[in-house]
């Protein structure tokens, strides 16, 4: 997992005097980024202070100073709100076998609405299917069992079958782009659960299996995965062009729905395709 004054120095290098109008007087500079007097400064807190908080050897910051040090490193929203989360914790949180997660009722019936005609998945906290409609499985892992959501030790988990699973590899034209949105929420939601010890075990499973997801990690990005476009060259329907976008339920916020939508009309006619094929194997599996 990730300690609150890992990420603070992470993006301290990030932040050059230039970029903020910090005038250096043309001294010769050890580090990539900001001092750390200089970002204490520019956040009005001591020096000595923020070198304890970066050191883990201070008390948890309050808001007004993480706010201000968000400022001073030009942090995002979802940065922002990932500095809060770590410093709600422990540097060194005891880890706690989570319960197995349950697609909540309304994000079930958010799906069972949607019917086959646009492909949708539900997610839990850390990326594993839930739940999915026909049409969903037949665009994003027809090489998967439908039912395996179903079982809570076989369900697919998108991480894994991002950066451990070939055939999921090959199914994306822009795979780069994605995977590393799917790093950086995984560590927004590390952040927010710092205490899960199957998220703490998928994120050092994949550190340890994929060198591309070690780079990314590495690379300590965090945003929120809400939208975005796939690429998809589809074993059975070819190449189609797809949005995806989730939906959150209030009651089960680590709950999302991913739904997609097609970006033209090839697109589009690839996706009645697949639908009408998940219709044909659904009713012949009714008729066995």
């Amino acid at each position: 997992m990730e300690s609150l004054g890992t990420f603070l120095k992470s993006r301290r290098d990030r932040v050059t005097p230039d970029e903020i109008g910090l005038r250096t007087h043309g001294t010769g500079r050890r580090v990539p980024g900001l001092r750390r007097e200089e970002l204490a400064q520019l956040a009005g807190v001591s020096a000595g202070y923020y070198t304890r908080l970066e050191q883990g050897q201070a008390e948890t910051a309050s808001e007004q100073v993480l706010d201000a040090l968000a400022r001073a490193l030009q942090l995002d929203a979802t940065e922002t709100v990932h500095l809060h989360n770590l410093a709600r914790h422990s540097a060194t949180p005891r880890l706690a076998e989570p319960p197995a997660e349950k697609p909540h009722k309304h994000v079930l019936a958010l799906l069972e609405s949607l019917g086959e005609a646009t492909p949708a998945i539900a997610l839990g906290r850390r990326g594993d299917v839930l739940a999915w409609n026909r049409s969903g499985h037949a665009l994003l892992a027809e090489h998967i069992a439908f039912e395996t959501p179903t079982d809570p030790e076989r369900r697919p988990s998108i991480p894994r079958m991002f950066f451990l699973d070939p055939v999921t590899r090959d199914l994306y034209g822009n795979w780069h782009t994605l995977a590393r949105a799917h790093v950086a929420y995984l560590r927004l939601t590390a952040g927010r659960y710092p205490t899960d010890a199957r998220l703490a075990g998928l994120i050092g499973e994949l550190t340890m299996r994929s060198d591309d997801f070690s780079a990314l990690w590495a690379n300590r990005d965090v945003a929120d995965c809400t939208t975005g476009t796939m690429h998809i060259q589809h074993t059975t329907v070819g190449a189609l062009s797809v949005d995806y976008q989730v939906w959150l339920q209030p009651d089960s916020p680590d709950h999302r729905l991913e739904i997609y939508t097609p970006n033209d009309a090839g697109s589009a006619d690839a996706l009645q395709v697949l639908t009408h094929q998940s219709h044909r194997c659904a009713d012949s599996l009714r008729d066995d």
